[in-house]
Parts: C-alpha cells; structure tokens; sequence
C-alpha cells in the first residue's frame, strides 16, 4: 500500500527538513546563507535553494513572472546571471537584501511553498512509494535526501543500501535503518565541511527510528526544535522553557517572549532564536524583578512579561 500522508503527516515531514535547513519548523522563507565551503554557493529559502543548483534562478524567475510580486522589478534584472549560476551573486549585497526582503511577501512564500512541493516533495513521495515504503518515516527520509542531494543522491544511497540487503527481503524499517547509516558514512567522509557538519539529519532520523515514531507521531523535537500541531499551525508551543540550547531554540513563542521583552525597554533582537543576547536580556528582566537570574525563561518569567 502506498504511502497515504495525512495532512498532519505533511506538514510534520516537512517541517523536519525545514529544521534542518532553517532551524525552524515552518521555514525561514526569507534566509539567505553563504556557507564557507558550500559548494551550491547563495541559498535561499524555505528549503535553502541554491545558486549553482539552478534552483534558486527558478525559485526567482516564478516569484517574478507571479501576479502581485513586491520585489519584481529589484529581482528581474538579476535573472540572466540567476540562470547562468555566476559566482558573483555570492557576494552581491544587494540581491541578497532584495531576497530577505521578498521573503516576506506572502507571494514569495506560496512560489517557494509550490516550488519545493512540486520539485522535490511529491517526487521523494513517488520514490518512496515505488520502493514500497508504507511509513511517513520512510518517506520523509526519502523527501531529505532529495532536498538535500537531489534524485541522483538518492538513488547512489540507495544503490549501496541495497547491497546490505534489498528493502523487499529486510522489509521498509531494517532498509531504512540500513539507509540513514549509510547516508551519514556518506556525509561524513565528504570533502566539503558543510556536508561533512550535516550528519546530524542522520543523527535526528536514527532517533525517530530508535523511539519507534514511524507515523511521525506528535509532539516531536528535532535537532533541538520542538513540533507539535501547535507548532505546525503557527501557535506557540505551550509551556515551552525557554533556555540557551546547541542548537538554539526557535520559535513563535521565542518571538513573542523578545517582543515582550522589547516592549519592556529591553535591547533584544525579534528574531525568533534564543541565543546568548536574549538569555541576557532575560536575565536582566529577572534580576529587576527579583526573579533567580537564570536567563531561563519559564512560567514565572512569562508571566511577569504577561505572557500565557
């Protein structure tokens, strides 16, 4: 039977992958990276599309062609070089001042949303489902690879997988055991830092796996990022506190906890991480009001800030 993804399911599936290209569940539409040693060059995006790829040049020339696009006019003169993948983009302040900003603009988010669905999630289901995988696990390991290595890299992984024993004689959890530790030997002898750095997807799958959540049931954290349905549907996690993690902490509720604290006279940025300068700004809140200067921000701290 092939893979039958509820919407729940999706949007989970996702948002893992989205963790693991943004660091927050529902994406970072608006994030532009330059890796040092990134051979894809400027990513962008939900997904972290990127330049040498192709996939950035697609992701801007539907944004642009789309009716109601903010930032057109700024972007489409940079279509030609987008399409030739010209290095120099890398360094190109302004596109990427243009790109941050588009990524607010509700049209930018529904052409990456269609983008990344019909580019790579509905294939990786596809792929997935001719294997014979049934699980949302199994599918969203698959949905990873894509992202991150494209079809070709999928199937060179599962090539190798294969010679460990075929997913119909071990049945779809042995195979896709066999397949997360096969990708992260792959990932981690690679020459490129960055890749070599990305073993820690392998390392959140084989937690899945080991806690048995092959239905990707909720709630779950991923690579130090809390999901639930909450979550998932833009709400703050409730209860959640707040502390200085490796990776940081992200979220809604992390916003709405630095724009209480902006609101209070306190220098933080509102961006939704909770790194050393909000612990501080946190930390100094408590201490004013005679709370234990921890830098931890839970029930007591959200309350004084009049937050549920």
């Amino acid at each position: 039977m092939p893979i039958a993804y509820t919407e729940l399911q999706t949007q989970t599936g996702q948002a893992i992958v989205n963790v693991f290209e943004t660091g927050q569940a529902l994406g970072n539409y608006a994030q532009v990276t330059l890796a040092q040693g990134d051979v894809g060059g400027l990513s962008y995006g939900r997904s972290q599309v990127s330049l040498t790829s192709g996939n950035l040049y697609q992701v801007v020339a539907a944004y642009c062609a789309a009716p109601g696009a903010q930032f057109a006019a700024g972007l489409t003169p940079y279509l030609p070089a987008l399409q030739a993948c010209d290095p120099t983009l890398n360094d190109d302040a302004a596109l990427k001042s243009l790109l941050a900003q588009a990524g607010a603009d509700p049209v930018m988010r529904a052409v990456q949303d269609d983008y990344f669905d019909r580019t790579f999630w509905t294939p990786a289901i596809d792929a997935a489902n001719t294997l014979g995988a049934t699980t949302g696990l199994g599918g969203t390991i698959t949905y990873d690879s894509y992202i991150q290595s494209g079809p070709g890299g999928w199937q060179a992984r599962a090539a190798q997988t294969d010679a460990q024993g075929t997913f119909a004689a071990i049945g779809e959890r042995a195979w896709y055991g066999n397949y997360v530790a096969v990708r992260r030997a792959w990932l981690a002898a690679s020459s490129s830092a960055p890749v070599r750095a990305s073993v820690y997807r392998m390392d959140a799958f084989q937690s899945l796996i080991d806690a048995g959540n092959w239905e990707l049931a909720l709630p779950i954290t991923v690579h130090g990022v809390y999901i639930d349905a909450n979550v998932l549907s833009g709400q703050a996690p409730a209860g959640r506190t707040l502390r200085v993690t490796t990776p940081f902490m992200t979220g809604s509720d992390v916003t709405a906890l630095q724009q209480a604290l902006a609101n209070a006279g306190y220098q933080v940025s509102v961006d939704g991480v909770y790194g050393p300068a909000t612990a501080a700004a946190v930390q100094q809140f408590e201490s004013a009001r005679g709370l234990a200067a921890d830098g931890i921000a839970g029930p007591s701290v959200r309350a004084a800030l009049g937050l549920s």
